[in-house]
């Protein structure tokens, strides 16, 4: 198959959206298929990443929020591109408005809507989430929700990449959602990395020693990721433990973050990387991974955590709380520090336990090719069913 991917969240500087892309520049072409990527940016570009893999750039606006991302605002450039690739099968990545471009498409390829985002668990229920019960905002937000189903009346599959999104597509009335279980390069990440001189030097680093706990933290400095809390979280924790905290990433909230630990030397900043080596090395020497955001869809450092052996302290709602469950840690209530704090200090003092449950569970975590794999085999299906149509 020629698979295109409309993928607005893309950026050469991006995150896990970055990261999922390129696993399937690398994966399609070894499973047989062809792969292209056309995301926004600064005027027309291709990047090769091998034969059959192609990120293809069309022009897009600037995203206001973050420099580093753009956005797909011509639907004519966008329908011009998909026509000239010819795909087999089309992808939207974003339940926003490239989603509603691609459906607009006259093309006759099958579509599956890839949920690489929560709109409403990022911005309604962050905003309102401490007034109004989720419910209430809901009926506010109905116009999204009919904009979801809209869409889900173009798409052929409506895909999550794990059950707290899929259950409330669902309830939402959404009828073609499918759950393909997203993975991770279980190659790169283990708790055989684990280093006690890494260790000792990022709790150094926290002006700590080797008998405090340290946390860990990777992602954007972007509102929706929730930093401040866990910055809050974790310096509460450390009034009452020795508690050292490690982010690693990078974003338009950089300064204000730093401004808001500076008070606090046992937190540390360290840039975005991309040497997954020694950010596998990083996790596996931590104790255990922090997380602040309940908009996640998969959350891919904490499965990544997970494949380390380490445990996940989490909100209790979205895809890092689906991780806690499947591996080791605590849970605590989203968008709340205090509960936050609470679950820090009730992990340092079973923290034993919990390391040895996330290391007896590291093996469950699912390789990104077998998820690649399901995710075709599903649209090689449908397209049976649209040439036998």
């Amino acid at each position: 198959m020629k698979i295109v991917d409309v993928c607005a969240f893309y950026s050469p500087k991006g995150g896990g959206v970055k990261t999922y892309v390129r696993q399937k520049l690398a994966i399609g072409p070894s499973l047989g298929h062809e792969i292209v990527i056309i995301v926004p940016g600064i005027g027309h570009g291709v990047e090769h990443f091998g034969p059959g893999a192609r990120i293809v750039t069309i022009p897009g606006k600037k995203f206001p929020l973050d420099g580093r991302y753009h956005y797909f605002d011509d639907a004519d450039e966008v329908h011009a591109a998909l026509t000239r690739e010819q795909p087999d099968y089309v992808e939207a990545s974003s339940p926003w408005n490239s989603a509603s471009i691609v459906a607009d498409w006259p093309g006759a390829a099958p579509c599956a809507l890839i949920m690489h985002a929560d709109p409403l668990s990022a911005y309604a229920y962050r905003w309102f989430g401490k007034i109004f019960a989720r419910s209430t905002i809901d009926r506010q937000f109905d116009w999204f929700w009919r904009h979801l189903r809209r869409l889900d009346s173009h798409y052929d599959h409506v895909i999550c990449a794990g059950d707290s999104l899929a259950e409330r597509l669902i309830d939402g009335g959404l009828k073609r959602v499918s759950t393909v279980p997203m993975g991770i390069e279980r190659n790169v990440f283990s708790p055989t990395l684990r280093s006690k001189e890494l260790r000792a030097a990022m709790l150094e680093r926290c002006s700590l020693g080797p008998d405090a706990t340290l946390l860990i933290a990777v992602g954007r400095h972007a509102a929706e990721k929730r930093w401040p809390l866990v910055i809050a979280a974790a310096t509460a924790a450390g009034a009452q433990r020795a508690v050292g905290l490690i982010q690693i990433g990078g974003g338009g909230e950089t300064s204000r973050l730093q401004r808001e630990a500076r008070a606090n030397p046992h937190i540390q900043f360290l840039p975005p990387t991309d040497d997954r080596a020694a950010l596998a090395a990083m996790l596996a020497s931590a104790d255990a991974l922090i997380h602040g955001c309940e908009a996640e869809t998969f959350c891919m450092v904490a499965a990544e955590a997970r494949a380390c052996g380490l445990p996940v302290i989490a909100p209790d709602q979205g895809g890092a709380a689906d991780q806690v469950k499947a591996g080791a840690g605590l849970t605590y209530m989203s968008g709340d520090s205090r509960s936050a704090a609470e679950a820090i200090v009730r992990f340092i003092d079973r923290s034993a336990e919990f390391r040895k449950q996330a290391g007896e569970k590291s093996g469950s975590v699912q390789n990104m090719e077998t998820h690649f794999r399901d995710l075709f085999a599903l649209y090689a299906t449908e397209l049976e069913k649209s040439h036998a149509a």
